[in-house]
């Protein structure tokens, strides 16, 4: 049998994994259901990642690294003279206004890092990231607070399915840090 040189296979078991978790959330993530999904023999994923824990860290690595293109994207939250508080609001909406497949798949991997301790430090990678740009425009304590309440609106909007309500937002955001405007 001849071995086929295929270099995107990891970065589609990767995606597939996404894929799996999207649809069937961490319970129905497997070396199996994964395989299936990539359309990719077994084989491939044991030998890409030989364990859940590691498949569920690159996938988790993934959704960070979208996360991080959003809050990128938006390059006013760096800016001294922009509204930070409204900035933070159109960012969540910006993230949860799209496919919440991707949002669903981080907060599922974040809390799956209750259990599996492989986890913790990527899932802590985002809200440092976060923090430390957010730090530029405030102290510590303020930025860290403002990760905790973008987390708790996430959340809420969806174990809740409500709509996201950026103006609900932009005031709660405005009472830890007041318009510079």
């Amino acid at each position: 049998m001849v071995r086929r040189y295929d270099p995107e296979r990891r970065q589609r078991i990767i995606d597939a994994a996404i894929r799996v978790v999207g649809e069937k959330g961490i319970r129905g993530l497997s070396h199996r259901s994964v395989a299936a999904e990539a359309d990719v023999p077994l084989g491939s994923t044991t030998y890409h990642f030989k364990t859940l824990d590691e498949l569920m860290v690159a996938a988790l690595r993934q959704a960070n690294e979208g996360f991080a293109k959003v809050v990128a994207g938006r390059g006013a939250l760096e800016d001294p003279r922009a509204d930070l508080a409204g900035e933070l609001a159109a960012l969540l909406g910006d993230w949860l206004g799209g496919d919440r497949t991707a949002v669903e798949l981080e907060y599922e991997l974040y809390l799956a890092a209750l259990r599996r301790p492989a986890l913790k430090p990527v899932a802590a990678e985002c809200g440092v990231g976060l923090g430390e740009v957010l730090e530029q425009r405030t102290d510590p304590v303020t930025a860290r607070a403002l990760v905790a309440l973008m987390d708790g609106i996430c959340l809420e909007v969806l174990l809740t399915d409500a709509r996201y309500d950026e103006a609900y937002a932009r005031e709660a955001f405005s009472r830890l840090v007041p318009s510079s405007r």
